[in-house]
């Protein structure tokens, strides 16, 4: 069943009050070290929410999708910028992407869902498309950590009531193959380095998720992966809501 995106990808930034408050608040902090860059690849661009900002920070962008509603929307709405390229693909293929070609490649609410094939798909790639030094920030399930937890053994009919109570929280989909440790081991396969591995919450407690920055392996010494578990996540994102909301912004584009 297709999304409908009545919303444009908005309603995954409700925590924050908004995109612009996501993108301003927890986002740009975290890449801030790699902007701006000459090339960015922005892999499951959705509807461009985060294209809308990536594309001041670069003299080309290139957006990768396997929706053709979402290529058709990026088109859409960036056909006024000139460096902005949409590209539609198969879900896992990055053959209209040059080798070398690739300063930064940034991915958002999109590689939690895939599994470990598609991944290693990507990051296989990924290691010929950056350039020496190139670095990449994906946004990728951690929720593998917990599918042999005594919460994930719970019948549905005893789990979904929980759930509905927030007793329990739930898994939004993520894919239950893939861990930190396991995104780490395909990079190092596959020519990338994680520098730095962020352990996250989605609207709950556990750790579902996780934020990793990594470069290609020939552009770093081999220190060890900084790994950090931030059970704050979603505080923080309430926190930039208030300030937002204080400060009359919520609603910015």
């Amino acid at each position: 069943m297709k999304y409908d995106w009545k919303e444009a990808g908005e309603e995954w930034s409700q925590p924050w009050g908004s995109s612009a408050a996501q993108w301003a608040g927890t986002i740009f902090p975290r890449i801030r070290e790699c902007l701006p860059a000459g090339t960015i690849l922005e892999i499951a661009p959705g509807f461009g929410r985060w294209t809308h900002y990536l594309k001041d920070y670069c003299n080309e962008l290139w957006a990768v999708d396997k929706s053709s509603d979402c290529i058709e929307a990026c088109q859409q709405r960036f056909a006024s910028v000139s460096h902005v390229r949409c590209y539609l693909n198969d879900g896992r293929s990055l053959s209209m992407i040059p080798d070398a070609s690739v300063d930064f490649v940034f991915s958002f609410d999109s590689f939690v869902h895939p599994d470990r094939d598609v991944v290693e798909a990507y990051l296989r790639q990924l290691g010929t498309k950056l350039k020496i030094g190139g670095k990449g920030f994906i946004h990728h399930s951690n929720f593998g950590e917990y599918v042999n937890s005594p919460r994930e053994r719970l019948p549905e009919a005893l789990a979904k009531p929980l759930i509905k109570a927030k007793i329990l929280d739930w898994a939004h989909h993520r894919n239950p193959g893939m861990t930190a440790e396991l995104f780490r081991a395909l990079s190092a396969r596959n020519g990338l380095q994680c520098l730095s591995q962020e352990l996250v919450n989605w609207r709950g407690r556990r750790l579902i998720d996780c934020l990793s920055l990594f470069v290609r392996s020939d552009s770093a010494p081999e220190n060890p992966t900084k790994i950090i578990r931030n059970p704050n996540f979603m505080r923080e994102a309430a926190r930039i809501r208030r300030q937002w909301q204080t400060q009359g912004l919520v609603t910015l584009l």
